[in-house]
């Protein structure tokens, strides 16, 4: 059986719920739909939802017709809890963007669509309410397309009437083709390609509470619906924290891979899956296993959150997009103490991720970031319903962001008496809408896991304020670039102390600069009125263009404004048109600041004076600790700085990088192995072991045990990293060829690599310096069957080839060809295997005798070869790189 995550997005009452109980209804799941504004909808189950006649929580419902079995899941449309929403995306096959006929693509549709496109979900339309007076299909279609783009197609017609088959045609260039020649329309296995990949997307038309229309769209979903192919190993990926009506954690997941049975582990969690509950509404039955592509509820997890990949997928998903834009002071009631109930409220965030609580050190306040008024007055009754707890929320301005405007780094050490920890951060500014990003580019052997570990969860969950507002950070990457522990004096909070002096000391260097929050809206008002808008919307500093009203008595206005600005102006909007204007606002995003001087001087924030978050730095003199300040700390740290480390290649650049490749000497595997036992393995021995250091020895024989272990249950991937100038210089024919033309040497050297990665299979990655050039971004992209990368400013091939074997290497089978001594000994240390350039000229020998001219590798490489003829073994052992 087919199984398909659903989901149905909307801007709020488009009629979105309703839709979901008429499709629960056509597949036989219910016998007559709820009514929302009844407070009787099969899928709003809380009783604020009830109350108000909206959706606030995602719920799921599960159905199956013919051979699909479908987990509806209908999220809300209102725009303060569109966080909500976006957590659903990530787990759907396919979503329905219902559009209301009679009031056509609004402000938050827009915002909607641009996230289905972010998290690439493929998507079909429904416009709802066509049963009240509203334009035809052909200008809705048309207006679809000038607001959102894309090729939407009118499905409520005929499969074979002439204008659907035309206009399939012309998504590619082979149906065209067909369709000129016989007629013939693209199939449906050919059309439901298409779909997956977001290359069209269909629309259907209908009025779901009178149960119009929508047959037709659960069919057309039927019919186009391809399942994905998963995994045989189990993956999971949670999007929802939950609570049941006896107070049990619930997390929703998605099985992406293999099969989730109850009493299962789930890595990394140290849990296990007690319950599997498949919930339709309120109800849910228990399941003793759940089958890749299910949407089931997991009892007996503490430690999941929202965005978690577990099972073979560790990674945690992108970013979300939306975030509070409003600042509220908290008002508890006389007695109540906010160092008493802030860690309550915390388990509120786990649920909701976007909310935050904080104390204000500045204010003497507790504070919370939200959405809007609505998402207020919900938390209110939540909270006295949980905690029987009444708190009032007050105003307290919009919620600002810091960035940065230049690439600085940061260095933080805090070593008072028997403590120690330097660490050295890379601050990036990003482009708007990136968040928060962090990453180690250090290896185990330049410091422990642990450590790096340590630095990488201060840096994602402390929410280190910037140093303009006390504000929250956003759009940089953070990159752990250097860092030292001491065997004896480390403490487990010492990183935490270095991390934030380093973050903080670099946001001086790194130009920071305020962001506020902007919402993009849509005015609809009396034509009359419409010059008073203009002239406020221009007063506000909003960007903004005339839209299409339909009509000559009204006007319709699309514009950005911050929100500051827009904030109170509903009331006033009303009061001047009588009532007859609407105005819908949805979060655009983080954008400079227009007047951040005044917004500074009023927030009044001294970084100084923020004890939790220190800039300064601690050395141990004397036999003390003794603070110095961020200015001066440089001066003082252990560890070189960044631009320290590469004055000297800077200098050179990449002609003496190369010529070093080609003047290194290799080394045996037994050499390296020897230099390894001489350093890094020297202080192993059993007979100088103190018992703490054999602890620390048997935690690491568990890991390794661990490593083996899941070599063993997980296939693994096999990469071959080329150190392309090494090789280049290497090779006899390449590095004659390099005196003359560098880059005839790198188009050779890649013919080479691409016929040698046909006959053998595996992931090849060719790694070319660009650490040189000003301002170079990394850049990875494929070359016919292999990948080909060129490092970033300020990076070598060796830093990114041990950066990549300490991330693989545990899991993965990673081979490095190269013989760079030094990267040799690092690579091996990490357990990657090696390569020689000899060794590698010798392989790829082997493949051209064994198998060169196989039909698959033929295929996969490049048809003009102009070295792999030539390359032969040498006369002499002399003549061997």
């Amino acid at each position: 059986m087919r199984r398909l995550t659903l989901g149905i997005l909307a801007h709020v009452d488009a009629g979105k719920t309703t839709l979901s109980e008429a499709l629960l209804v056509a597949a036989g799941a219910l016998r007559a739909p709820g009514r929302v504004d009844y407070g009787s909808a099969f899928l709003d189950t809380d009783p604020a939802e009830q109350r108000r006649g909206v959706t606030i929580f995602s719920k799921q419902a599960y159905f199956e017709t013919g051979d699909l079995a479908v987990t509806l899941l209908d999220t809300p449309g209102h725009v303060d809890f569109s966080p909500e929403a976006e957590r659903v995306l990530q787990v759907l096959d396919l979503a329905i963007l219902v559009i209301s006929a009679a009031e056509g693509v609004q402000s938050h549709t827009v915002t909607l669509w641009q996230l289905l496109r972010r998290y690439r979900v493929p998507c079909v339309v429904f416009f709802n309410k066509t049963d009240r007076p509203c334009a035809s299909k052909e200008t809705l279609l048309t207006a679809l397309r000038a607001r959102l783009g894309g090729d939407f197609i009118d499905f409520s017609r005929p499969a074979a009437s002439p204008e659907r088959a035309e206009e399939l045609s012309l998504l590619d260039e082979r149906f065209l083709n067909r369709y000129l020649e016989d007629g013939s329309c693209p199939s449906d296995g050919e059309i439901a390609a298409l779909l997956r990949v977001r290359r069209f997307f269909p629309c259907f038309f209908g009025a779901a509470l009178r149960q119009q229309g929508v047959k037709e769209l659960l069919d057309g979903i039927s019919a186009l619906f391809v399942p994905p192919a998963y995994p045989a190993d189990f993956s999971a990926r949670v999007f929802k924290i939950a609570a049941d009506e006896k107070g049990a954690r619930l997390t929703f997941l998605k099985v992406t891979g293999g099969t989730l049975s109850s009493k299962m582990p789930l890595p990394p969690l140290t849990e296990k899956a007690e319950q599997l509950r498949l919930y339709s509404g309120r109800s849910y039955s228990l399941l003793k296993e759940a089958p890749a592509g299910s949407i089931v509820a997991v009892t007996g997890l503490a430690e999941s959150r929202a965005g978690m990949g577990l099972g073979a997928d560790h990674s945690e998903h992108t970013l979300p997009v939306l975030t509070p834009v409003l600042r509220y002071r908290l008002i508890l009631p006389a007695g109540a103490q906010w160092s008493e109930w802030l860690p309550r409220f915390r388990s509120l965030e786990e649920e909701e991720p976007s909310l935050r609580f904080r104390f204000d050190s500045a204010t003497g306040e507790l504070q919370a970031s939200l959405m809007g008024e609505m998402q207020v007055e919900i938390l209110k009754e939540l909270l006295l319903r949980r905690f029987s707890l009444a708190v009032e929320f007050e105003p307290a301005g919009v919620s600002y962001r810091e960035t940065v405007t230049k690439t600085a780094e940061g260095a933080g050490h805090f070593e008072p008496l028997r403590h120690y920890a330097e660490v050295h951060l890379l601050l990036e500014p990003l482009a708007p809408g990136s968040g928060l990003q962090t990453e180690s580019a250090l290896t185990p052997e330049q410091l422990p896991v642990q450590y790096q570990q340590q630095v990488l969860r201060t840096l994602e969950e402390e929410e280190i304020p910037g140093i303009l507002l006390g504000a929250p950070l956003t759009d940089i990457k953070i990159t752990l670039i250097a860092g030292r522990a001491h065997e004896k004096h480390t403490e487990g909070g010492d990183f935490r102390q270095a991390t934030v002096r380093a973050l903080r000391a670099g946001l001086y260097a790194a130009a920071p600069e305020v962001l506020e929050p902007c919402y993009d809206f849509s005015l609809q008002l009396p034509a009359a009125s419409l010059g008073r808008a203009l002239h406020d919307l221009e007063r506000m500093g909003a960007s903004f263009a005339l839209g299409e009203a339909g009509s000559a008595e009204r006007a319709e206005v699309h514009g950005q404004a911050a929100v500051a600005a827009m904030q109170n102006y509903v009331a006033e909007l009303r009061r001047y048109t009588k009532g007859e204007a609407s105005l819908s606002l949805s979060f655009a995003g983080f954008f400079p600041c227009r007047d951040s001087e005044a917004v500074i001087a009023a927030r009044g924030y001294d970084p100084a004076a923020d004890l939790a978050f220190p800039a300064d730095s601690v050395f141990c003199r004397h036999g003390s600790g003794e603070t110095v300040s961020y200015e001066e700390a440089p001066r003082y740290m252990h560890l070189p700085y960044r631009r320290d480390r590469n004055a000297a290649e800077a200098e050179n650049g990449e002609d003496a990088l190369v010529r070093t490749k080609k003047e290194s000497t290799p080394l045996s595997l037994e050499e390296i192995d020897a230099i390894l036992e001489r350093t890094f393995y020297r202080n192993r021995r059993e007979d100088k072991k103190r018992p703490e250091v054999k602890r620390r020895a048997a935690s690491e024989a568990a890991k390794e045990r661990a490593y083996r272990a899941l070599r063993t249950a997980v296939p693994r991937k096999q990469f071959l990293l080329v150190d392309g100038y090494n090789i280049i210089f290497a090779f006899p024919e390449l590095r004659s060829l390099a005196e003359e033309n560098i880059d005839s040497a790198r188009l050779a050297l890649l013919d080479l690599l691409s016929d040698y990665q046909g006959f053998t299979g595996v992931t090849l990655i060719v790694v070319f310096d660009a650490y040189r050039r000003k301002d170079h971004k990394e850049e990875r992209y494929p070359w016919h069957n292999l990948f080909v990368v060129y490092t970033r400013t300020a990076q070598t091939a060796d830093s990114y080839i041990e950066s990549f074997s300490g991330r693989h290497a545990a899991t993965d089978s990673v081979t490095v060809a190269t013989s760079d001594g030094l990267e040799q000994i690092i690579v091996r240390s990490q357990g990657a295997l090696l390569l020689s350039a000899s060794e590698l000229r010798e392989e790829m020998l082997r493949a051209h005798g064994e198998g060169l001219s196989t039909p698959a590798m033929t295929e996969a490489a490049p048809k003009n070869r102009p070295f792999a003829d030539k390359l032969r073994r040498p006369e002499s052992s002399e003549e061997a790189p």
